[in-house]
């Protein structure tokens, strides 16, 4: 009987005839927690579902051993039936069903006749849930009715239902905060104390540092290393994954701050589904030429609320009183913005940014086709050109140009979305969590690419629920909390603890003048960088 619970041996995985996967060897032990970590197109994800069973047997090479046999898993249901169970970035849930109904989605209970037995299933839930130490929930309520923290331990409990002796995680805090990843990690530590073992996949590497026993590292499809956790800091695994140094993540380039550029005021946006309820409460701001500022805020703030309805892109009531270059500026939707020379990368980007199935290159070209358009027509060949050169600025990883985005792994989607913004030419580039889902690499690039913007004179918004990226990146920061502005911060000294007392409305946040991380009032001109 092997020590091992599996063991992955010569894996390799090709798409269209390109490598994706060349002969990977990974394995784990009952009761340890892997970290599999690499860049956004390395294939940790196509690893995973080669090992889940996403990928069936005889679509791939290699061999799988689970606890020393070989498996040969040919779809999901039979990979599950041995004991493992992937938790995707996004969950695999259904909101209008019952939490009861989503536990058991596809592993019913039932008595004899098939009939569901509801009473067993509402005991095995009381049991998974107190495991987890969710012993309040009504699980008779909508799925709807919980937030992304619960929802996220709803699918854990889910896979144990199954019985899972190997859980795999990918990118599972990308949506929590950090409350909620603090209790989802605790919750793997009593996991693995159990002898249930686990793949980490996150690019939040003091998360792999907290939870991981050992540290595998893949680039481009190959093996890298594997080393215990305790050998590895972060800059080594990070030099790994990239396979070069990364001195300083947030590379500064010096720039000037001009005079005010955009000027919005009274800004509201109505709840979508209590109109009577403000998600934005009268807020008043304004952004320079060239100024990289920060909103920061707990979950539920009112940040994407505030830039969508400033971008026109709030699907609500929304008011809001604009002014560019000291014009007034009316948006009704993001054509409108688009055309005032706004753009936006938006939080949600399978949702509201990506078009699945179009090609890498019509992505990045969506808005701005006018520009290839001849006699009615679109020049695909001037299209095809200036979407290659964004893919090699933006260091887009895609076999070609034309494959569909959705085979892309999440940054690179995510970097042609930005690809996409920049062919508009922008004034004001607005960014909402730019960098979630997006590994150390590709964050230092867009970091680059963000500073390099400021310096030709372009205006970022950064919304960010990261504090060390919002003190890295910006020249100013705003703070909101419950719909409201309640800090404007010069970035100078500034503190993550200045932030949070902010953001909870602590009376503490008002700092006296002339000191690093002072508060400023509109119309005064903050420090140049």
């Amino acid at each position: 009987m092997s020590d091992y619970l599996f063991e992955m041996r010569g894996i390799k995985k090709s798409f269209n005839g390109v490598p994706a996967l060349s002969g990977i060897d990974l394995r784990v032990r009952p009761g340890e927690c892997l970290g599999l970590c690499g860049e956004n197109g390395a294939g940790k994800s196509t690893l995973m579902k080669v090992l889940s069973g996403v990928y069936p047997h005889g679509s791939w090479e290699g061999d799988i051993l689970w606890q020393g046999r070989p498996l040969q898993a040919r779809s999901v249901r039979d990979s599950e039936h041995a004991g493992i169970v992937i938790i995707h970035q996004e969950l695999m849930l259904v909101p209008g069903l019952s939490v009861l109904e989503n536990l058991f989605l596809g592993n019913e209970l039932t008595r004899p006749g098939g009939r569901m037995d509801y009473e067993a299933m509402q005991v095995r839930a009381k049991a998974l849930l107190q495991e987890l130490q969710l012993e309040d929930v009504d699980v008779s309520l909508p799925l709807m009715h919980f937030g992304g923290g619960h929802q996220q331990l709803f699918e854990i409990a889910k896979a144990l239902a199954k019985h899972a002796r190997l859980l795999i995680f990918d990118e599972p805090t990308s949506s929590l905060t950090a409350k909620e990843t603090d209790v989802l990690l605790g919750i793997i530590e009593r996991l693995k104390r159990r002898g249930i073992a686990c793949i980490y996949i996150s690019h939040k590497l003091d998360e792999v540092a907290r939870v991981c026993d050992t540290v595998s590292v893949i680039r481009d499809g190959r093996h890298v290393a594997t080393h215990a956790a305790h050998e590895l800091d972060e800059n080594r695994i990070i030099a790994l994954m990239v396979g070069r140094e990364i001195e300083t993540l947030y590379p500064r380039v010096p720039h000037d701050i001009g005079d005010v550029l955009l000027r919005a005021e009274h800004v509201v946006c109505h709840d979508v589904a209590d109109p009577a309820r403000k998600r934005v409460d009268d807020v008043s701001f304004s952004l320079r030429q060239g100024e990289i500022l920060g909103i920061a805020g707990l979950v539920g703030a009112g940040r994407t609320e505030l830039v969508s309805a400033i971008f026109g892109a709030y699907p609500g009531h929304s008011e809001a009183q604009l002014w560019l270059e000291g014009e007034p500026l009316r948006i009704r939707s993001p054509q409108d913005a688009i055309r005032a020379g706004l753009g936006l990368v938006p939080e949600d980007r399978k949702r509201h940014g990506i078009v699945p199935l179009m090609g890498v290159d019509q992505n990045i070209t969506l808005a701005t086709l006018r520009h290839y358009a001849r006699a009615g027509r679109v020049d695909r060949e001037h299209e095809e050109r200036e979407a290659e050169n964004q893919i090699g600025r933006m260091r887009v990883k895609t076999a070609n140009a034309a494959l569909p985005i959705a085979l892309l792994s999440g940054g690179n989607q995510q970097k042609a979305l930005f690809a996409r913004m920049l062919l508009t030419r922008p004034k004001i580039l607005i960014l909402d969590e730019p960098t979630r889902g997006v590994d150390v690499g590709a964050k230092a690039d867009i970091y680059r690419l963000i500073f390099e913007l400021a310096a030709e004179g372009v205006s970022i918004i950064l919304v960010s629920s990261e504090l060390p990226e919002i003190l890295g990146v910006s020249d100013r920061v705003l703070v909101m909390s419950e719909g409201r502005l309640t800090g404007n911060f010069v970035n100078a000294g500034l503190t993550q603890e200045q932030i949070m007392a902010a953001a909870i409305g602590s009376a503490s946040t008002a700092g006296p003048a002339n000191v690093p991380g002072r508060q400023v009032h509109e119309g005064e001109q903050p420090l140049v960088f």
